[in-house]
């Protein structure tokens, strides 16, 4: 099912009249929004984590050590998405279509390498030309030329650097002037965005963008000074299906198993030499900065007089396996790398203890922070607002979504997947090897019993990939994207049309 953000809007008696707000024109586009009635303009500060995978939280009790009181803040304060995913598990895409709330068939970053188009719009231009005061903090991640640190349309204020990053002493490019600044990358992102917060004037709406480089898992992944071996000798939760048995790998694709022994396997030597195990652990020590950061803001947030009006969002740009099918990484549709954690506080709109228990995706960011904002979202967006699920309002809503990763040259060991996520069922299927698709029941979380082959699923299944394909088609995604890898002339591969 299929329900346009207008037609929602409509039932919610959100008329779409009203005077236009907004003050310029942006790269020939018109970047002027109507007002929802009844609504005035609300401050947003968005949190974005990098490869925090969905129930690493300590209210969520796994792994049993962990201790995150601020997300937890947020979700008991406030609301926890619980079913939130991702519309491609991996770094850039998933930025991409919070920015602009398109699907990647539409804005084109399907991978790690792809610049963004300068005709994408970002939300965020938006609300600048709607009179929003906006910055952008952190890890940008589209693109890895050397202008892949500039400031970009949309902001005020810009604080970023190239790439993935580094964890100590980073070089930021602040309003287009770089600089080395010396610290632990988290503390530094979090202190810029204080000094910004400081600056703003309580009666001036306002939209931060603060985008961590922590938990990605460099060779130097770290918590940083406080938290650097705090839970050195904390019991490894392994997963079961972390066991190489053949009986744990019944029924899974050949390449799953395959994939142990790479980059994103469990049994190659992962990051420079690091055991799983001082992954594991290091992955939640960084947690801890990310958390602490979370709490500053809010008391940043407190002084002003600002904590109850402002929505405060805390979300992941995709999950990430630790040993799950014997895997390390995210790209693939497994729960634990399509499913990222969402908690949002805002007392002025969202009851305490809220739980919403629908399909959300990154494609609905955008939406939900336009509308929070009192806007009337585009639309060219491809999401739903989901606000009133936030505010506990029973409206209709999507019964699915779709999922895509397209093969990488730089990472060969994950196929092309898509895939369609219902509230019971996960369908992926495979391209360009030869092998099996999967298919689980979500009530086996664990996805360890493939369906694929069942009697009683094979009419399901055919609409499965007869409803992803149809998806494609009126989603322009049959257009398959082509890349040259470094280094490879276009004669030796057919002929691509872009660098990644």
């Amino acid at each position: 099912m299929t329900i346009k953000r207008r037609d929602m809007l409509a039932g919610l008696g959100l008329g779409v009249a009203g005077a236009a707000v907004g003050g310029r024109m942006g790269h020939g586009r018109n970047l002027f929004l109507r007002p929802i009635p009844g609504t005035k303009p609300r401050s947003v500060v968005f949190i974005l984590s990098d490869d925090h995978r969905y129930d690493f939280m300590g209210f969520l009790g796994k792994p049993s050590f962990l201790r995150t009181p601020h997300m937890d803040r947020l979700a008991t304060e406030g609301a926890h998405v619980q079913n939130a995913f991702v519309q491609t598990a991996l770094c850039s895409p998933s930025r991409a279509t919070i920015l602009t709330g398109q699907i990647s068939n539409r804005h084109g970053v399907v991978n790690n390498q792809s610049p963004e188009s300068p005709d994408l719009i970002f939300f965020p231009q938006y609300l600048q030309h709607a009179g929003f005061h906006t910055a952008f903090i952190g890890k940008w991640h589209m693109g890895e030329d050397e202008a892949s640190d500039k400031p970009r349309r949309g902001f005020d204020h810009w604080v970023s650097f190239k790439g993935q990053g580094v964890y100590f002493d980073p070089e930021l490019n602040i309003d287009g002037q770089v600089t080395t600044v010396p610290g632990y990358i988290t503390d530094i992102l979090t202190e810029y965005a204080l000094q910004w917060l400081q600056r703003q004037d309580s009666q001036q709406p306002f939209f931060l963008y603060l985008s961590h480089k922590a938990p990605h898992n460099n060779n130097d992944i770290t918590g940083g000074p406080r938290y650097d071996g705090v839970y050195g000798d904390a019991p490894v939760e392994y997963p079961p299906t972390m066991a190489n048995t053949a009986e744990n790998y019944r029924g899974k694709p050949a390449w799953v198993r395959a994939q142990r022994n790479s980059w994103h396997g469990v049994d190659y030597a992962y990051y420079g030499g690091m055991s799983f195990e001082t992954l594991y652990r290091k992955y939640c020590e960084s947690l801890l900065g990310i958390d602490e950061s979370i709490g500053r803001i809010m008391d940043q947030l407190e002084s002003m007089g600002l904590a109850d009006s402002t929505m405060v969002i805390y979300m992941g740009d995709n999950g990430f396996c630790l040993g799950e099918h014997g895997l390390i990484d995210k790209r693939h549709m497994y729960e634990e790398s399509a499913r990222v954690p969402l908690v949002i506080r805002c007392p002025q709109l969202i009851a305490p203890g809220t739980r919403v228990t629908q399909l959300v995706q990154n494609t609905d960011m955008a939406e939900t922070i336009l509308e929070t904002c009192g806007l009337q979202p585009p639309d060219t967006m491809d999401g739903m607002s989901f606000l009133p699920l936030l505010r506990g309002a029973t409206i209709p809503w999507r019964d699915r979504l779709y999922y895509q990763y397209f093969w990488e040259w730089n990472f060969p060991m994950t196929p092309t997947v898509l895939g369609l996520r219902t509230d019971q069922y996960a369908y992926m299927h495979y391209l360009g090897i030869w092998d099996i698709d999967e298919l689980y029941d979500m009530a086996d979380p664990m996805e360890t019993n493939n369906l694929i082959e069942a009697p009683e699923h094979q009419d399901r299944i055919a609409q499965f990939r007869h409803d992803i394909y149809d998806w494609l088609g009126r989603n322009g995604g049959l257009r398959i994207p082509l890349f040259e890898p470094s280094g490879v002339r276009r004669a030796d591969h057919g002929g691509s049309q872009a660098p990644g």
